[in-house]
């Protein structure tokens, strides 16, 4: 965990696997896990996904490595097999995390322009959720107006989350993507601009993970009218 580079970590987390004295499945999962993020960070996503795919097998963390399943069969391509991991997701994990599974679902299915099932999944994730609801209700309210419907209560939406902390790291991306729906130019671009450099200059996991809604926030901007 503590490794500087990418080859040390997977070179570490390899050695540990390997070791000849028996391992406990929760030291276990978490070599795998670390083996995993080398991959992926390295775009090796057959090997990461092979990886998350034997640590399921241990029933450690399970919701966890459904979350790595799923980043990596959306890497490769496999849009179903991801969704699937997801759900698998929010059914086997803790309450504590179900809501941020959701999300995710979500997230993936508002990507794929499938409104109804992630306007369905963040619902249920605005019920669970606990301090990042404001982030819950405001991408609804995004999925909503991306459907074509009206949403009553959108400002409170975008005032309750640019107010919270989770407005400042993905919120930048449903309140930019909100600013550009309602004509708000300047706001959307300093959201959205907000979001793909934090999103970039983060570990590259995540720049990798959040790579749909780069590419989505980068093609919004081009559109957005120059002053």
């Amino acid at each position: 965990m503590e490794a500087r580079t990418l080859e040390a970590r997977a070179r570490w987390a390899r050695r540990g696997l390997a070791s000849r004295a028996p391992l406990d499945e929760t030291v276990q999962a978490m070599l795998l896990h670390q083996l995993y993020l080398a991959y992926y960070e390295r775009r090796w996503f057959e090997r990461a996904r092979q990886v998350a795919r034997q640590a399921l097998t241990l029933d450690v963390l399970p919701d966890v490595f459904h979350q790595d399943a799923a980043r990596a069969d959306l890497a490769l391509g496999d849009l179903e097999s991801a969704l699937a991991h997801l759900r698998l997701a929010a059914r086997r994990g803790p309450a504590s995390r179900r809501s941020f599974h959701l999300w995710t679902l979500a997230s993936v299915l508002f990507l794929e322009h499938r409104y109804a099932e992630a306007a369905a999944s963040l619902e249920r994730a605005v019920r669970w959720g606990t301090h990042d609801r404001p982030l819950f209700r405001a991408h609804l309210a995004l999925v909503r107006l991306a459907a074509g419907e009206r949403v009553e209560d959108l400002q409170a939406a975008i005032d309750e989350l640019a107010s919270a902390p989770c407005g400042q790291g993905y919120g930048c991306f449903v309140l930019g993507h909100i600013a550009y729906a309602s004509g708000s130019w300047r706001s959307a671009r300093r959201f959205l601009e907000g979001f793909v450099r934090r999103s970039r200059r983060g570990r590259g996991a995540l720049a990798l993970a959040l790579d749909g809604e780069i590419q989505m926030s980068l093609a919004t901007l081009s559109k957005i009218p120059t002053e």
